[in-house]
């Protein structure tokens, strides 16, 4: 095993990523570590990057991972060796009350506490998510780690820990869309295109995908969307009620997060409707309901973390749709770094010119 492997870290709000070589511990207790082979380039990273999500500084960015298995703690099982993984950023813990009562979504463990990684020079850092996995290297406990079919390409099967399954869950898990459904998806980054996706998997009636980029859209169309309406050239309600027969969607999901986007969600509500919140608000973030509206609509608003995905059922199903070309992942990826270029993956990500950047590891130090 190396000594030492590198690292992207956030020294500050808003400063550049820092690669920087970090010591590499012995994995204790049920802990593994994995040999990152790709990391997939998230808003959720950038939150934190920007001090929006936290501002725990510095922090070891990156929680989309995918690798193998390099070595096993004294107390992990279910692993071995050469394993081809994902890394599940949320996964219940099994023990507690509420997972004994049959609701892991509400397990208070469901998003482990990983200690602080220390840093070269003695500083400890805050893994993003309790992952930082924009890294050569990560530890994390074996329940994180999900073995996969190893003939999904790495690129593509980083993406299944966080922005496909954030999404595809929103829709199949969160919200239930059925076939009598028309659902319109707010946004359509990663997060946005995964949750038009779940919406097919679901056999959703329409599927209404809704932003200011025409790429994202035609990226939407090509994983199931029925119809688009760029925000940008038309006024987003008056075109989501006229292609819902003047009633509003039975499902609305918010891929962006924010006040803004929320309440034009509420907006596109039909009656009995269920609005699901996908994408992350920022720190501070308010928002004014109108109860009269809200009562008189009915129906239900809803929070999605992470999908409700539960890992070891999900991942492997994401995987196997992407395996028998039901799932076209690799449309995702429209970029791929080295290590050294993630801030350029990143500048791209919030630039719009990207749905996913992936960044690809080399081997570790010796």
């Amino acid at each position: 095993m190396p000594t030492h492997y590198r690292g992207a870290v956030a020294r500050a709000a808003h400063g550049p990523l820092s690669i920087e070589d970090i010591p590499l511990r012995e994995p204790v207790g049920d802990e593994v570590v994995i040999e990152v082979s790709a990391c997939g380039l998230c808003h959720s990273d950038v939150h934190f990057m920007h001090g929006t999500s936290g501002t725990d500084f510095p922090y070891l960015v990156g929680h989309e991972v995918a690798g193998r298995v390099a070595e096993l703690g004294p107390e992990a099982s279910g692993l071995s060796v050469g394993d081809s993984v994902v890394v599940a950023p949320m996964v219940a813990c099994g023990r507690c009350r509420q997972c004994m009562a049959g609701r892991p979504r509400a397990c208070p463990d469901r998003l482990p506490r990983r200690p602080k990684v220390l840093l070269g020079d003695g500083v400890e850092a805050t893994p993003v998510l309790g992952v930082g996995g924009l890294a050569e290297r990560v530890i994390v406990p074996a329940r994180q780690a999900v073995a996969i079919d190893p003939r999904v390409p790495p690129q593509v099967a980083a993406l299944l820990g966080c922005g496909v399954p954030s999404g595809f869950g929103a829709a199949v898990n969160t919200a239930a869309v059925g076939p009598a459904d028309d659902v319109v998806v707010l946004g359509c980054g990663g997060v946005g295109v995964a949750a038009v996706a779940g919406a097919a998997y679901a056999g959703a009636r329409r599927i209404v995908a809704v932003d200011v980029n025409a790429a994202k859209l035609d990226a939407a169309r090509r994983f199931g969307a029925t119809d688009v309406v760029d925000a940008s050239r038309e006024e987003t309600v008056a075109r989501v009620r006229e292609l819902t027969d003047g009633q509003g969607a039975d499902v609305v999901l918010d891929a962006v997060g924010g006040p803004a986007s929320f309440t034009t969600a509420n907006q596109l509500r039909g009656p009995g409707s269920r609005l699901v919140v996908v994408g992350a608000p920022r720190q501070g973030d308010t928002v004014e309901l109108p109860l009269r509206h809200l009562f008189l609509t009915g129906g239900s608003i809803q929070v999605s973390i992470w999908g409700d995905c539960e890992a070891a059922r999900d991942l492997p199903l994401l995987a196997e749709l992407f395996l028998d070309g039901r799932l076209p992942l690799e449309e995702y990826v429209t970029g791929a770094y080295p290590l050294d270029e993630a801030q350029a993956g990143y500048d791209r990500l919030l630039s719009g010119e990207a749905l996913r950047g992936v960044v690809r590891m080399r081997r570790c130090l010796d």
